[in-house]
């Protein structure tokens, strides 16, 4: 099986360097994002010998080492060492417990763990910050976190054999420099192809094997599935409500406003009532959140308007099978749209998707402005993405290649000039500084 290489390998092995089993890590992203692969890699190369525990079906006899024995730590370690044949070494054996919000006992367990400074640990979970997976316990200080995403642009181009082509983008970036249309024409076919396979590791290997996205979309269609079985079997009492979001994620986003709605579920629809249904999405990181900051003077998370969100797709992949769930893929027109450049005004849902996808794996926090003003239309206005940059806001429009205006961006710059930075328009074309706003194409986002 091809491996793929992923940045957060290097943020495992600066955790090992650095804390030297002062602490455990946890590994938190969602299902099929690669971490339990990723743990296996790591234990392998970096340790003399690990043990991976997979509480998704560990058996009954382990479980009960860490119901009975967990008081007598040489014993636990025996135990395990003999269960899974593996002999353990101080300092320089690692214990994998993947998807521990399955079994929350071994979580609290991490403490005394930690304490005893024998081993590493490393957790893995996906639904790790539901309620259910940890009111029973006191979730351990010593655990580190770091959240795990499906790949980025770069992985998917070093999944493709290309590590040249992202550090000349950078470099582009930088001095702000055009690229030239052959080469961006080449950069943007690939960034087509990341679009509609996505990062979910299953469906790059899979792309990167076949080149056959009717394969890939057969990929995309079991992880979706498998999203659609969780929330069943850990959203019980409200499933109805989380899988009446989740359908409707692909008609809100190909709205002009792109929020949500959810009038569209039924008129008697309130938030209220669907708040813990968003908030499982979002925690099972199976979407992006972004919210309205409705006074960006005072600051993006202070002026956060929770009734008024977007719900993106965590990736952009999934929302693209998502989007035909219930027809073939022979008749999914986004695929022949996105790779012909076809994409019509509904389908700029895409675009800022990937966009959210990117600017969420960079670490920001997704808001966006928008203001209804009927009256007074200097005031009305929407920008898709506020992001700070050096402590100042940098607005974001996405844009398709043939738009024409950027009134929504003057308004904003006007209104709000004193707490501004740059400005970016992300399109489909090269890099342009004019109007004093910088235009960038789209799969320049994942410098920002």
């Amino acid at each position: 099986m091809n491996t793929l290489k992923r940045k957060i390998y290097d943020d495992l092995l600066a955790w090992k360097k650095k804390r030297n089993g002062a602490t455990a890590l946890m590994i938190d992203g969602a299902r099929r994002v690669g971490k339990s692969f990723l743990c296996e890699q790591f234990s392998k190369n970096e340790y003399k010998s690990h043990i991976i525990i997979d509480f998704g079906n560990a058996p009954k006899d382990i479980l009960d080492v860490f119901e009975n024995d967990s008081s007598n730590l040489d014993l636990f370690f025996a135990k395990l060492s003999a269960f899974y044949s593996k002999t353990l070494y101080k300092r320089d054996s690692v214990i994998v417990f993947d998807e521990v919000q399955q079994f929350p006992r071994a979580r609290q367990l991490i403490k005394y763990l930690v304490a005893d400074g024998r081993y590493d640990f490393i957790e893995t979970g996906s639904l790790i910050r539901l309620k259910k997976n940890v009111q029973d316990i006191i979730i351990p200080s010593e655990e580190e976190h770091i959240e795990m995403f499906p790949l980025d642009f770069e992985e998917f181009l070093w999944a493709l054999g290309d590590e040249a082509t992202a550090p000349l983008i950078k470099q582009c970036f930088d001095s702000r420099a055009a690229l030239g249309q052959a080469l961006h024409r080449k950069i943007m076919n690939d960034f087509r192809q990341y679009i509609l396979v996505g990062g979910m590791p299953q469906a790059v290997l899979e792309y990167v094997t076949t080149k056959d996205f009717e394969a890939v979309d057969a990929v995309k269609r079991r992880i979706l599935k498998l999203y659609r079985d969780d929330v069943s079997k850990f959203a019980q009492g409200y499933e109805d409500k989380v899988f009446a979001i989740f359908d409707g994620i692909p008609s809100q986003l190909s709205k002009s406003g792109k929020k949500y709605q959810l009038s569209s579920i039924s008129k008697q629809a309130r938030f209220r009532s669907y708040e813990d249904s968003f908030v499982w999405l979002y925690e099972a990181m199976v979407v992006n959140t972004c919210f309205n900051a409705t006074d960006p003077n005072v600051g993006l998370a202070l002026s956060a308007d929770y009734l008024t969100q977007k719900c993106y797709m965590a990736d952009t992949g999934l929302l693209i099978t998502h989007a035909f769930m219930d027809s073939p893929y022979i008749e999914n027109e986004l695929y022949k749209a996105i790779l012909f450049d076809k994409l019509n005004i509904n389908e700029g849902m895409v675009m800022e998707n990937v966009v959210a996808q990117i600017l969420r794996r960079n670490g920001h926090k997704l808001y966006f402005y928008s203001r209804n003003d009927k009256e007074q239309r200097e005031n009305h206005m929407e920008i898709d993405f506020l992001i700070t940059e050096k402590k100042k806001i940098a607005p974001i429009e996405v844009k398709s290649g043939r738009y024409a205006s950027h009134s929504s961006l003057d308004k904003f710059k006007k209104k709000f000039s004193s707490k501004l930075g740059d400005a970016y328009i992300l399109y489909t074309k090269d890099v342009m500084v004019k109007d004093n706003i910088i235009h960038l194409p789209v799969y320049m986002a994942m410098f920002l």
